[in-house]
């Protein structure tokens, strides 16, 4: 495994210097090599996102063991230590021996031999009391929260103040679960069919088990590269979560439907939309860039879809030609995305309070723009992948008095595996019931077997003439 260390040294050294999305810079790296074998990938995988997900649990113990403050070590040596003591603490398949060994072997590789015997002291010190290494004291719950499940402090205050300290650290343990891949099998698919592919997916190593939200889901673990099998190339199966598809499914879109998907990239909330309203509706899609809109296309290629058309477009920006004619509206606004850190494990490290208050303000500029394009009548179903209050509970709050819609309730029609989740959110949180409790999902990570998510749904007055207000 030396050189696949190396890759990763790399990798996190990349990611360091360039703050890019970790989660797209892993999948990169794991097709550029893809002549290592499997076990080897996996290393990889595990070693790369691991690393990143403990970095703030890593660095404190770093910080405890070594004369020198992690944040004036050298880029590298940093790097290196903390993939090591994350093999050390996490990865029962790897000896202490090896991996202080190899973090030896890798500092004077790459010209630092001099701090070989630093990296080695520190190493063996943290492997030798891993057993009893320290954590802040209990009687402080913000610090032991954020070091015990390495999250920054904004994020832990936050939910701390909303959710209680019993669900906060239930939210935090489910962010830090291993998370099996979902696959949507296609709405055209028979039980028979469906039940073939869940066959020749375990036939391909897979331990597949049904979604408990919805029978077109299979969960699989020990999957490596869902985009090399045949049911995904040839449209049958794609990856998507049961949040994304819950969404969309109680939106209730009809066959024939005209559907805008506002901000849609990478597109698997138009693609399920498309085989919902059938040949006789139809999508439109679009996002900001061509980079997004290419990636949209891609999919809907792979999928067979034939009735989605794509658009590049700013969604605070609408198209004439679309304006109150849709019969659903699909918005899942960009987010501060603190549901979806179990995998996209470096988002929780570029949250600052001035990103996340810019972010609201932009929910609402596209709330007012593509908010135009819902027919009377039509239905506006708003959606992010975010656990946060301001950009979830408060929009509703938004969007009742300041645009033309009223709640739609969907607490009712949802699968009593996701309603069970739901009813235990509205209990742990603290704030203010809302009037409009009825017309929304929060789904939180370690209560529901799925992403962290929220969407609600509203219905636009007859006769309304536009928007109420620009505040």
């Amino acid at each position: 495994m030396e050189n696949v260390r190396e890759i990763v040294l790399d990798l996190l050294l990349s990611l360091e210097k360039d703050k890019g999305m970790s989660h797209r810079l892993i999948s990169d790296v794991l097709s550029k090599y893809d002549y290592l074998d499997v076990k080897e990938k996996r290393f990889l995988k595990r070693l790369a996102e691991g690393t990143l997900e403990r970095q703030i649990e890593l660095d404190y113990y770093l910080d405890h063991y070594s004369n020198l403050p992690v944040r004036k070590m050298k880029p590298l040596i940093r790097c290196l230590l903390r993939m090591s003591v994350y093999q050390i603490l996490y990865m029962d398949s790897v000896p202490d021996s090896a991996a202080c060994n190899e973090a030896c072997k890798l500092a004077e590789r790459r010209k630092f031999q001099s701090l070989k015997g630093f990296v080695n002291g520190v190493l063996r010190r943290i492997s030798r009391e891993k057993e009893t290494l320290p954590l802040p004291d209990r009687k402080n719950v913000l610090e032991w929260l954020c070091v015990k499940y390495s999250m920054p402090e904004l994020i832990v205050r936050e939910w701390l103040a909303e959710y209680g300290e019993a669900m906060t650290e239930k939210i935090l343990q489910g962010l830090l679960e291993i998370h099996p891949v979902s696959l949507r099998m296609i709405e055209t698919l028979s039980d028979e069919e469906m039940a073939t592919i869940d066959k020749r997916l375990q036939a391909a190593g897979a331990r597949t088990e049904k979604s408990p939200y919805d029978a077109r889901i299979l969960l699989a673990r020990d999957l490596e590269g869902a985009e090399s099998l045949s049911d995904f190339q040839e449209g049958r199966l794609t990856v998507q979560d049961a949040s994304s598809v819950l969404a969309v499914k109680m939106a209730g879109i009809q066959k024939g439907d005209l559907v805008v998907d506002a901000c849609a990239a990478p597109g698997g909330k138009s693609i399920l939309a498309a085989e919902l309203v059938g040949k006789t509706g139809k999508i439109i899609c679009g996002d900001l860039t061509s980079q997004k809109t290419d990636r949209i296309a891609e999919n809907i290629d792979r999928m067979g879809s034939s009735n989605i058309e794509i658009r590049e477009w700013d969604a605070r920006e609408p198209m004439p030609q679309w304006i109150g004619k849709a019969d659903v509206l699909l918005l899942d606004v960009p987010c501060s995305g603190w549901g979806v850190m179990g995998k996209k494990r470096d988002i929780k490290y570029h949250a600052t309070e001035q990103g996340i208050s810019e972010l609201e303000d932009l929910q609402k500029a596209i709330l007012r723009g593509a908010s135009q394009y819902v027919k009377p009548d039509g239905i506006l179903l708003y959606s992010t992948c975010t656990v946060r209050k301001q950009e979830n509970r408060d929009m509703v709050a938004w969007i009742l008095e300041n645009l033309p819609f009223v709640p739609e309730p969907i607490c009712k029609k949802l699968p009593e595996a996701v309603l069970v989740g739901v009813r235990e959110e509205k209990q742990a949180f603290l704030g203010k019931d809302s009037a409009a409790e009825d017309c929304f999902a929060q789904l939180l990570p370690g209560v529901l077997q799925m992403d962290g998510f929220f969407f609600a749904k509203f219905r636009r007055k007859r006769n309304a003439d536009g928007n109420r207000s620009e505040n």
